[in-house]
């Protein structure tokens, strides 16, 4: 790869039910440079999912959410038939044993501040091109 071949930011679902948070989350991240698909809970990200999953990269879910499934099934879920997408956990009321989110995912507490949501996918782009 030349100099001049950046990496190419990649495609991030974001999963949540609020609307300001899911509203907010989109923002920081577009304004990153990241482009971004919007779910409200995991059925509509599953359809999502199964129609552009060979170009979502990351997905970005909140745990609590109304609907057939929350964002820890969910993660199951995507992991079992869409491994190559990184997954980015978050809550405000539970934080998950790190052995419980699938595939080396990672847990970002909320509140959190878009910057630290800006590193933590950044983060795992990062951890993906090294393995």
């Amino acid at each position: 790869m030349g100099l001049s071949e950046a990496p190419v930011a990649p495609l991030v679902l974001v999963v949540e039910d609020e609307p300001l948070v899911r509203m907010t989350a989109v923002d920081e991240l577009e304004e990153a440079g990241f482009p971004v698909l919007e779910a409200v809970n995991a059925d509509e990200a599953l359809r999502v999912l199964e129609a552009r999953s060979d170009e979502v990269q990351v997905q970005f879910t909140d745990v609590h959410m109304p609907g057939s499934m929350d964002g820890m099934a969910l993660a199951e879920q995507v992991h079992r038939r869409w491994p190559h997408i990184l997954l980015l956990i978050s809550s405000g009321r539970a934080q998950p044993d790190p052995d419980e989110i699938p595939d080396h995912g990672r847990f970002l507490p909320k509140p959190y501040y878009g910057v630290t949501l800006v590193h933590s996918i950044s983060g795992l782009m990062q951890m993906q091109r090294g393995s």
